[in-house]
């Protein structure tokens, strides 16, 4: 009996691991990651949501999430180097624009500063990395080397993540808003704005995955690069947990909030 791989629609057959994946059960692979593996269900999301932090505590998860938010479009950047594919490229510099603005409009990298300003962070602290755990710059650099290394369609494929994103950003949205008092509509813009920016980034990407992946060997090499952007944004909320809640070992030159911090 050949092995079954890779999770199928409901009341579809399962695809032999020699062949290729249908579109629709190739999807399905994909979506099923998010399912079991989205940092929707990580504890500290559920704590941030929940308003069971305090404000140093959030101000810790906003100035450690801008690692990653600045390395957006840099490792957008990197997979626009590699393609000699100029309608790829022309799609995927709208990604750029989007983080790092364009003529006049600020991008979502400005967006994320009003949510740190709103926080009472020093925005030159901020930029400047230096309160950011050690962890949280290593986890981010290896989402940036990943999709400068990996396979074009692999490195495409990672981005994802943003099938899953609108759900999470309407309940940051809604959680953050009820829950903290120093928490306002205007500092949550960047949220806002992803709503319509992710539905339509992933959608593109999925498109692109499903017609270039085409060996069984590529879909499934997209189907671990979606595990593996997963595992990028649940281990930075690992290393928030452990040196912000529980235990709460803050390493040397990381941020410390004020204790009395509400």
């Amino acid at each position: 009996m050949n092995e079954m791989t890779s999770p199928t629609p409901s009341g579809s057959t399962p695809v032999p691991a020699s062949q290729l994946m249908p579109p629709d059960v190739f999807e399905a692979a994909i979506r099923a990651v998010g399912a079991e593996r989205y940092h929707d269900k990580h504890v500290f999301h559920k704590l941030l949501h929940g308003g069971k932090l305090n404000k140093g505590q959030v101000q810790a998860w906003a100035l450690n999430r801008y690692c990653y938010q600045e390395a957006v479009p840099r490792k957008d950047a990197a997979l626009i180097s590699r393609t000699h594919d100029r309608e790829l490229r022309r799609e995927w510099i709208s990604r750029i624009h989007d983080h790092d603005g364009f003529g006049d409009a600020p991008g979502g990298i400005e967006r994320w500063l009003v949510l740190t300003d709103g926080l009472g962070l020093d925005r030159d602290h901020v930029t400047s990395f230096r309160g950011a755990l050690p962890a949280t710059r290593h986890i981010v650099e290896s989402y940036v080397h990943f999709v400068r290394e990996q396979p074009l369609t692999v490195a495409v494929a990672s981005s994802l993540t943003e099938l899953f994103a609108p759900s999470i950003h309407r309940e940051r949205i809604a959680g953050m808003l009820e829950n903290y008092s120093f928490i306002d509509d205007h500092v949550l813009a960047y949220f806002k704005r992803r709503l319509s920016q992710a539905p339509r980034d992933a959608q593109f990407a999925l498109d692109y995955v499903k017609t270039h992946a085409q060996t069984r060997a590529e879909q499934e090499a997209c189907v671990s690069a979606v595990r593996f952007k997963c595992d990028v944004l649940w281990a930075q909320l690992d290393v928030l947990h452990h040196a912000y809640v529980s235990p709460g070992l803050i390493p040397p030159g990381a941020f410390r909030p004020d204790t009395a911090a509400t």
